[in-house]
């Protein structure tokens, strides 16, 4: 912040620089003008003394011009090279009150309108921090700097959900739905903020969140590992391992928290056991996604692709889905109870489901460009099921 100053002052002084030299030269043009004078009266003077020596009978008439002459030289050869002394319009005042106010307006505006905060911040955010709470502050007034920034916002929620600020938190993933969107992951950190901050006690507004989460995204991690705590302690195991299967296959491989998830999956499954009930099999049907070549030639590898089973006789709503890209295809996906868009509804509630993949570039699972259908197909079907991608979608 030292440097910042030092070189604003330094911008000052030359600013001033402009103001000053003006007013400088006008010294010198003084100067220059009082000396001229001076010599003036000093020829005036000698020319007086010239008159009264002659007066006096001391000088004739041609010792007199010759004196003057003598004076006139003088007066010129003093003179000489002195340029005229130019007035200025301004005048010597306001070229000095506007050496006063460059600095003071320049500071005051600085002040204002500057960004003296985000400079400091930046110089803090270049420092790692001490502790929690010193990262906290400092996400703060970042935020309050920066008020209309989603990710500064962002990363201030994550750390209030750190420290067990629940409620805090939930405010500020508020904000950020509102200034970046009802992205999934935004929706899912603010229900599970919400949960927390009404005591572990599931609300309306809570599984709204995580309904349109999962709508958008049915890999959203945060709110299927909410929903699978809420369904544990609502003693709803079941529910509880279905979530979290879900949740533990978008987890990689090495993920640290794998192990922590399988635990709350065996005992969900003790606890369910020891209600006495049974924990539901895995079904699951294999499906082959590809495009026909038509389709190809035109399909983006960016457009999104939503694979899903949905029942013959039932609600049209999907029972189990994925989401995936054209440059994912072809690609082999395994469509389980675990894939399940509701509890409610699961894939081996049915006996006879159809497998649709369809291409949205806008991303919608409801509506797209090109589709695919199978055949009416039994939910226990175990055959690895081939599925083209070859017309446009009605």
């Amino acid at each position: 912040m030292i440097d910042f100053w030092l070189a604003a002052g330094l911008l000052l002084l030359i600013a001033l620089s402009f103001l000053l030299i003006p007013v400088l030269r006008g010294r010198r043009a003084q100067r220059e003008e009082d000396r001229t004078a001076l010599n003036v009266a000093l020829y005036q003077e000698r020319v007086a003394e010239l008159q009264v020596q002659q007066d006096e009978g001391v000088l004739n008439a041609a010792q007199l011009d010759t004196g003057r002459a003598e004076a006139a030289r003088e007066l010129l050869a003093d003179t000489e090279g002195v340029e005229k002394p130019r007035e200025s319009r301004l005048g010597k005042p306001l070229p000095l009150l506007a050496a006063f106010l460059v600095p003071v307006l320049g500071v005051a505006l600085y002040l204002h309108y500057g960004a003296s905060d985000k400079v400091e911040l930046t110089r803090e955010f270049s420092q790692p921090p001490v502790s929690m709470e010193d990262m906290t502050r400092r996400l703060e007034r970042a935020a309050a700097a920066q008020p209309d920034s989603p990710e500064g916002l962002y990363f201030l929620g994550r750390a209030y959900m750190a420290q067990d600020r629940a409620a805090d938190a939930a405010k500020v993933f508020e904000r950020t739905v509102a200034l970046a969107g009802r992205q999934p992951e935004l929706l899912g950190q603010w229900a599970q903020a919400q949960y927390f901050a009404d005591n572990k006690q599931w609300s309306p507004k809570v599984q709204a969140l995580t309904d349109e989460a999962l709508k958008l995204d049915p890999k959203e991690v945060t709110s299927l590992g909410l929903l699978g705590i809420a369904a544990f302690e609502g003693q709803r195991y079941q529910e509880a391992i279905d979530y979290w299967n879900r949740l533990l296959a978008q987890l990689p491989p090495q993920d640290n928290s794998r192990a922590a998830l399988q635990g709350g999956i065996d005992r969900a499954a003790e606890k369910l056991k020891e209600s006495g009930g049974t924990v539901a099999q895995k079904t699951g049907m294999k499906v082959r996604v590809d495009l026909a070549a038509e389709v190809k030639a035109k399909a983006l590898p960016t457009d999104t692709v939503f694979i899903f089973a949905r029942a013959v006789s039932g609600p049209p709503a999907p029972l189990a889905a994925k989401r995936v890209t054209v440059a994912d295809l072809p690609i082999t996906v395994e469509l389980g109870d675990a894939d399940a868009m509701m509890p409610q509804l699961k894939l081996s509630n049915f006996p006879e489901v159809q497998l649709v993949a369809r291409i949205s570039r806008a991303g919608l699972p409801t509506a797209g460009e090109w589709i695919g259908r199978s055949q009416p197909l039994a939910s226990t079907t175990t055959a690895l099921q081939q599925l083209t991608i070859d017309s446009p979608d009605q």
